[in-house]
Formats: C-alpha cells, sequence, structure tokens
C-alpha cells in the first residue's frame, strides 16, 4: 500500500481579498449532488463513509449524510445507491487497446474458458479438444482465404509443428496465435504464402528450425515483424479492428472499469492506433472509461529516432496530438513472454516444455537496460518495464539501481513480474519499485508452470503478499485481451491464490481483502503517476466511482466475481450498465 495523506475536511475555496469588490460566494450546494450509500469504501486508511458530495467531476465532501446536507444547504440529493456500496472508480493499469481489437475479432481456441463481448467461450483443456474445435472452425471459413485463429498454448495442448496444421488443411494458409500472442505457428501453405522461409533463421532468432535444418512452421518475438507483412492487412482491417475494440469497451463496462492505460502506443503504428482510438473509443463520453497511453520505447524509436524523447514530452504536453491523454511514462521490454515460455529465466533454465533446455530471451540485454531508459529518465519519464523471469528481475533491479540515486521518487514499475525469488522481492523494496502484477499467471498457469520451473522457481510466481508486506506497491492487471479486464475478479484470485486445476499456489501469498482492493484502484492509480487525481474518495479528486451490489470487504473472496456491478460514476455523472 502506498503512503498518502488522509484529508478529511471539507474543502473550500475562499477569494483572495483585492481592491476591487469581492463578488458574494454561491450557496456552498450550489450544482452539487450528495450520493448516499449503504457504505462508502474510500481506501483512505479503514475509513468508511455514508455518502459522498461531487461538483463540477470532483469530489468535495465525504463522510456522515446529514453532516453533508447541513454543509452543503441546497445540493440535491441522489438516492439511487442507498442500498448499494460506492468504491473508487476499478483501475486496469494495463491493457492493448489494439491487441484486444485484434483477438476479441479473431476465432478463438482458449485453452481454458474465455470472457469474450459474446459470453464465456468454452475452454479446450487437451490436444483432442483444441484440433477437433480448430477442424470445425476451418471447415467453416470461406474457402481459400487466410485463416487465422487464436488461443493455442503448448503447454495445453502440446508441441505444434507445421506437418500437425497440415493435416487439418493444405488447401488455405492456416495461422495459429499463441495464448501469449508472442508466436505464431503456420503451415505450409501459410509458411509460403506469407514468404517465411528456413534462410530468416540467420536474421531472426524467432524462425524456428528441426534439427535437420526445416521450418518447424513456429515464428515468434523479433521474427514476428516479417510475418505482420502478409497478416497485417487482415488483423487490421478496420472492420475488424472496429468490431474488436467496441466489445473490447463493452468488456470495460462489464467490469465496472473506469480507468485504464494502453500499455504499448505505437507498437501497431501510430497512424493506425490513432485512427482506432480516435474512430472506434473516440472519449471517454462516448465508451464510458478513461483511457490513456503509454508509449512503447521501440516503437518511437523507430519513428522518431533520435527526437523520440522530445516527441513523448511533446504529447505528453498535449503540443503533439494524440487520441488520448499520454502519461509521462514510457514502456520497455526486458524479456520475452511468461505464456510462451520465453521470459528469461535463470539457470538451469526450462526443464520442460517447448523451451527445455534454453533460458528464454532477452528483448534487451542486462548492459543495455539503463543506456535504454537514461534518455527518457534524464527527461522526468517514469518506467514501465516488462520483466517477467528471475533472471530478468536481477537485471532490471541493477538498471534500477543505476537509475535511482537521480531520482528517488520517480515511479519504476515492473510490468507482469511473472518471478521474484525472496532476495529479489527485499531489493525491490530497498530501490523504490513498483510491482504491476499480471493478474492471471497464478490461475492459469500456476500449476502447469511447476514442472518447467522445478519446486523453488515454481514458488516464485507472483508472490504479491510478500511484496506488498515489505513494502513495494502492488497493482494487478489484466494485460487484455490475454485476461479479461474484470477487477475484482483478478482480485478474487489473489486472494485464494486458487488454479484453474483446484490446487492452491503457494497460500503463504494470498493478499487480504484490503490489499486485494488496494490493488485495483489507490496502488493501480500510484501505477500511473495518478495517485493524486484518482484511486480514492477524497475531496479534491475525480468524482469517478464503481457502484456495486455488495461492499467487497465484507464478502469473501471467492464470491468477489459474482457481486453485481450497476455500472460507474464518472466524473460525477451516472452511468449504469442498463444504460448502455
Amino acid at each position: 500500500m502506498i503512503k498518502r495523506s488522509v484529508i478529511s475536511a471539507l474543502v473550500l475555496t475562499v477569494s483572495a481579498c483585492s481592491n476591487e469588490a469581492v463578488e458574494p460566494m454561491p450557496p456552498q450546494g450550489e450544482n452539487a449532488t450528495i450520493y448516499p450509500a449503504a457504505s462508502v469504501v474510500t481506501m483512505v486508511g479503514d475509513e468508511v463513509a455514508e455518502a459522498v458530495a461531487v461538483r463540477d467531476g470532483k469530489i468535495i465532501a465525504v463522510g456522515e449524510l446529514a453532516q453533508l446536507q447541513g454543509d452543503l444547504p441546497g445540493a440535491d440529493t441522489d438516492t439511487t445507491f442507498a442500498e448499494m456500496t460506492i468504491v473508487p472508480g476499478l483501475i486496469d493499469p494495463h491493457v492493448h487497446m489494439g491487441l484486444s481489437s485484434l483477438q476479441y475479432a479473431t476465432p478463438l481456441t482458449p485453452p481454458w474458458p474465455m470472457a469474450t463481448p459474446e459470453g464465456m467461450v468454452r475452454g479446450l483443456p487437451t490436444r483432442e479438444a483444441f484440433f477437433a474445435t480448430l477442424a470445425e472452425i476451418e471447415a467453416e471459413a470461406p474457402a481459400g482465404e487466410p485463416l487465422i485463429v487464436y488461443g493455442f498454448h503448448n503447454l495445453v495442448h502440446g508441441d505444434l509443428t507445421r506437418q500437425d496444421l497440415d493435416a487439418v488443411t493444405t488447401d488455405r494458409p492456416l495461422i495459429i496465435w499463441h495464448y501469449s500472442s508472442h508466436d505464431f505457428y503456420l503451415n505450409s501453405a501459410g509458411l509460403e504464402w506469407a514468404n517465411i522461409d528456413a534462410s530468416l533463421h540467420e536474421q531472426f532468432e524467432g524462425v524456428d528450425l528441426d534439427e535437420n535444418g526445416a521450418l518447424t512452421g513456429r515464428v515468434y518475438e523479433d521474427a514476428i515483424p516479417a510475418l505482420m507483412a502478409s497478416i497485417g492487412p487482415i488483423l487490421l482491417a478496420p472492420d475488424r479492428l472496429q468490431q474488436g475494440l467496441n466489445g473490447f469497451s463493452s468488456l470495460l463496462r462489464a467490469g465496472g472499469v473506469t480507468t485504464v492505460a494502453d500499455l504499448g502506443y505505437g507498437i501497431f503504428t501510430l497512424p493506425l492506433e490513432n485512427a482506432n482510438i480516435s474512430g472506434n473509443w473516440r472519449s471517454m463520453e462516448h465508451s464510458g472509461y478513461r483511457l490513456y497511453l503509454v508509449p512503447e520505447h521501440r516503437a518511437f524509436q523507430h519513428a522518431f529516432g533520435e527526437e523520440r524523447v522530445e516527441t513523448v514530452l511533446g504529447m505528453v504536453a498535449g503540443d503533439i496530438e494524440a487520441p488520448a491523454p499520454v502519461l509521462p511514462q514510457v514502456k520497455f521490454f526486458t524479456d520475452a513472454a511468461f505464456y510462451s515460455q520465453t521470459m528469461r529465466v535463470s539457470e538451469p533454465g526450462y526443464l520442460s516444455g517447448q523451451s527445455e533446455g534454453t533460458q528464454g530471451l532477452w528483448v534487451l540485454k542486462p548492459e543495455e537496460i539503463a543506456p535504454t531508459i537514461q534518455p527518457y529518465w534524464d527527461a522526468g519519464l517514469a518506467v514501465r518495464i516488462h520483466s517477467n523471469g528471475d533472471a530478468a528481475q536481477s537485471a532490471t533491479l541493477d538498471a534500477l539501481a543505476e537509475l535511482r540515486p537521480s531520482a528517488p521518487d520517480r515511479e519504476f514499475i515492473f510490468e507482469h513480474a511473472g518471478l521474484f525469488s525472496p532476495e529479489q522481492v527485499t531489493r525491490a523494496a530497498e530501490l523504490g519499485a513498483g510491482i504491476s502484477a499480471a493478474s492471471h499467471y497464478v490461475f492459469y498457469l500456476g500449476q502447469a508452470y511447476q514442472s518447467p520451473l522445478g519446486p523453488d522457481r515454481g514458488n516464485w510466481i507472483l508472490p504479491l503478499a510478500s511484496l506488498s508486506e515489505a513494502g513495494v506497491p502492488v497493482t494487478l492487471h489484466s494485460d487484455a485481451p490475454l485476461a479479461p479486464p474484470l477487477p475484482l475478479r483478478a482480485a478474487s484470485v489473489h486472494m485464494l491464490r486458487s488454479t484453474r486445476e483446484g490446487e492452491t499456489l503457494t497460500p503463504s501469498e494470498k493478499l487480504s481483502a484490503v490489499e486485494a482492493l488496494e490493488s485495483i484502484t489507490i496502488d493501480a492509480a500510484y501505477a500511473l503517476g495518478l495517485e493524486d487525481e484518482i484511486g480514492s474518495i477524497e475531496p479534491g479528486k475525480r468524482a469517478d466511482f464503481t457502484i456495486l451490489e455488495a461492499n467487497p470487504l465484507d464478502t469473501p473472496g471467492e464470491a468477489w466475481p459474482d457481486i453485481a456491478i450497476w455500472g460507474v460514476v464518472l466524473d460525477g455523472e451516472k452511468r449504469g450498465l442498463d444504460a448502455g
């Protein structure tokens, strides 16, 4: 939990005296609305109030209903939430607008049940179920056209080669998109169509060859740009983007989310992303949630070169146009993906699975991390850095130790944070790091990863209670579309440490109810650098609330996903789910 001051008094504005006549102050309650509730969970210490008053989109008072009505004569009292619970607007601090637009418009073969805008898609827990569903999708697709299907996972469905996919079809290019989003698998027709041949292995580590030097069909990580020349026009078609982003927005509203940040602005090129966000998200008023953008270093380096830092600063200041506010932060990558066994782990590497015998991949080599961040850091920009494996954490902590002396209080947030050893937990606290944890690793892969990681490292998957106890701010994110943007469900997982197989992973790392609610409100606001604006209910902050039919602090963790959500208040205005 981050440290913050408690503001409990009503904030009044007094005009400064001057030689000119002073205009009479308006009545204190004019244009104000008081929302009473069964409880108002403020996230300011253990303060629970009866009502909150808002005016002009801001909170002006919190406390007992009678006191607020007395202090604010003339204020309207709106009893819509009288039997409900008001909590700070729920925050998902790490989503992908572009990727969500693509994947929610793509045929699905998920390894586990997946929440989508159309409802839950059944999971495919076996190799046989995956191939049966894939065959059905292929048979129903227009003949001859390239087909892209999302949701395969090797730890559930086994290894996948072009020969496996040729057995499904040789009549069309077939492209299977790994659940991690970092890997693709192509049949022979797909490899030929996409101009992927064995010679590219010399150029890209991510063009996989078998022991005979032939293509396996797997294309991943650094080779994906070569593949995008072929599949990009299909994935990025405007009608698909519109369908996918509209569906994603409906999921956010259903989850009671009031604020998200796109962690990777620019990855799909700024013209495409700007058009998608401007045309389909359009605005907070249209979509029902706030959106912030966090530029991705590699994309801005590619687009702007030596001007990359100045471009980010110009967007933050509003001098360079962007389709949504740009935060004074930059996204970096230390290593690759947790899901596809390409995160960088310590020796002896992976003990089983598709990466057996390897240690995974660096995106930035350890000696490159601090120098890559330095120009942005010197310009006053905070860091959000994808860092998953335990070897990656050591390298990222070393970089933070090098950077920290010049900016002792600046946010430096480890994104996803798949593995943290006890020693790394201590060091993260000493260096003032924050953690934005992938909410879904424990549930989806906590049990399945025990064999690839072994017993010691298997216990290091998201040790959030230890991090929180050490004083590290801990938040949860969906990384949507990799998990549904449903914060109450995410928090529940880390109160229970449940896996999809029904086991409990490292019970000592369970979050308390308060810690869990902090992780999707005030600590999530800290990760965005917006803790002075959102994340708690106190005077001066934005009037953004999520309205629940039950108080989560009085509800068992296993029941959090079932708490009914009325809707949200955004800028002081009611936006119920029934209203659309």
